[in-house]
């Protein structure tokens, strides 16, 4: 009891808020150049408008876009807030809608999880509790009595220990066969022969092993050392670089600047005023001593669930059967990042019960190229997907339909093999954040064997298999 009273007082100690004005400052540009994205490259109508169907998170299908040319008003908005926390203007109320309007976004679209949005989303909610607005900001200059240089540890602790999951996490996720053997490293940097001078060398499976075998120290060992003082520095260095090698090889998008941001915060939290000169701090006052207040009783709540939960959701992988990269279960929110590259072919076959007239119907006539290659190889959105076709053939008259889907993956190079069972009417079956679905088929193949095509005999699956075959030329097997 005293040693957590004692956790608990250090987390109210008085701290320099250079760091966190740092870092408002930095989080609000980086969304405002996401925003600005979105419009220059066209994604707010191809993701959200264009799509004839947009796959949701289960319990959430009333989330939908805005009619006309709302999206854009609504990423417009986005940018203005996230503007507003930048120069710390109406900070409270800005972090609040630009939390709400962004998880909106995030829930809209399935197919667009990306794991820096689910970042986003838990940083920004962190940033509505963090008073980063207390200095250097436009509140800070129109209401002197919010003005401070200090803030209590716990929103600096907050931030560190976030970003030291999502690093320990991966880290975690990446202790299996497939990565200790080089893959999907290996599906990955294959194709990059043509990179000048260094494109010899880079398609081997030597290189392919030293990669994954060097994230995953990074991402096990990156936290304890960016805690630790003497190796703090090196330890950003080499993140950095991982960070902006991503960038260029993977370019995925605003993640590498965001982490890199992030990481700042582990060193001390006045090395903004230290570095670009700003005006000495105040001194801090004393450490409070007395009986702990409401408000710091509050805060020191928050922080403890928020850890808790933290701790919590990226474990649930576990307590599932199969392996998560081919069920997908509980796979998203974990922060299981790049551990896997599927190929898939898939198709539905629609059954009339009254007369067992059946009809394919091809998931690539009703989805984007985008949503196509995300779904196929993920089987509740492939449930999802089947509700709807069911829904289209009620409208056309054809009510009570079974949907049945045959598909088949190659998981990290692998030989394809059947992911679902066919002989499931997945118009039936209940769309379920936590349940385990039980019509995927277990993933039977090693990445050492080959897979026994006799075993299909049913003329669909045949006919997708050889489908598959002609889509993927190079192969499947590694």
């Amino acid at each position: 009891m005293a040693g957590s009273r004692n956790l608990w007082r250090r987390l109210l100690e008085p701290t320099d808020i250079a760091s966190l004005v740092y870092f408002r400052i930095v989080f609000g540009a980086i969304m405002v150049w996401e925003c600005l994205r979105y419009f220059h490259y066209g994604w707010i109508q191809r993701a959200f408008i264009a799509p004839k169907f947009l796959f949701t998170y289960p319990g959430f299908d009333w989330v939908t876009p805005w009619p006309g040319d709302g999206m854009y008003y609504h990423f417009l908005a986005l940018g203005i807030l996230a503007f507003f926390m930048l120069a710390g203007f109406l900070y409270r109320i800005s972090a609040i809608l630009f939390f709400l309007a962004f998880t909106y976004v995030f829930l809209l679209s399935e197919t667009a999880y990306l794991n820096h949005f689910y970042l986003v989303i838990l940083i920004s909610f962190i940033m509505i509790f963090v008073p980063a607005h207390r200095s250097f900001s436009v509140d800070a200059w129109m209401r002197k009595s919010i003005r401070s240089d200090w803030v209590p540890a716990w929103p600096l602790f907050l931030l560190r220990t976030q970003m030291g999951f999502v690093y320990f996490y991966a880290g975690i996720a990446k202790l299996n066969a497939d990565w200790f053997q080089g893959y999907p490293m290996l599906r990955w940097i294959n194709g990059f022969d043509e990179i000048p001078i260094i494109g010899g060398w880079i398609e081997n499976e030597t290189l392919a092993v030293f990669l994954s075998y060097s994230g995953l120290a990074l991402d096990l060992f990156c936290w304890p050392a960016l805690l630790w003082k003497p190796t703090r520095i090196p330890a950003f260095l080499v993140l950095t670089l991982f960070h902006l090698t991503n960038a260029m090889i993977f370019q995925i998008g605003i993640f590498p600047w965001f982490s890199i941001a992030i990481t700042l915060l582990f060193f001390a939290p006045d090395w903004p005023r230290r570095v670009f000169r700003f005006r000495r701090a105040l001194p801090l006052p004393e450490a409070p001593t007395a009986p702990f207040s409401a408000p710091q009783r509050l805060a020191l709540v928050f922080v403890t669930v928020w850890v808790t939960l933290q701790v919590m959701i990226p474990l649930r992988p576990h307590f599932y059967d199969g392996n998560p990269s081919w069920t997908e279960e509980a796979h998203r929110f974990s922060w299981r990042q790049k551990l896997r590259s599927k190929r898939s072919v898939l198709k539905y076959v629609l059954v009339d019960p009254a007369t067992d007239k059946e009809w394919m119907v091809a998931p690539e006539d009703i989805l984007s190229a985008r949503q196509w290659s995300v779904m196929a190889g993920r089987p509740e959105m492939i449930v999802q997907l089947a509700h709807y076709i069911s829904e289209l053939a009620t409208e056309e008259g054809q009510p009570r339909v079974r949907v049945h889907a045959f598909g088949f993956v190659s998981l990290n190079g692998r030989a394809p093999q059947p992911l679902l069972d066919p002989a499931k009417n997945l118009a039936d079956v209940k769309r379920t954040f936590f349940e385990p679905y039980d019509f995927i088929v277990p993933l039977e193949i090693p990445l050492s064997s080959q897979w026994d095509e006799g075993e299909i005999t049913d003329p669909q699956s045949l006919e997708l298999l050889e489908r598959y075959k002609a889509t993927h030329r190079r192969g499947p097997s590694p």
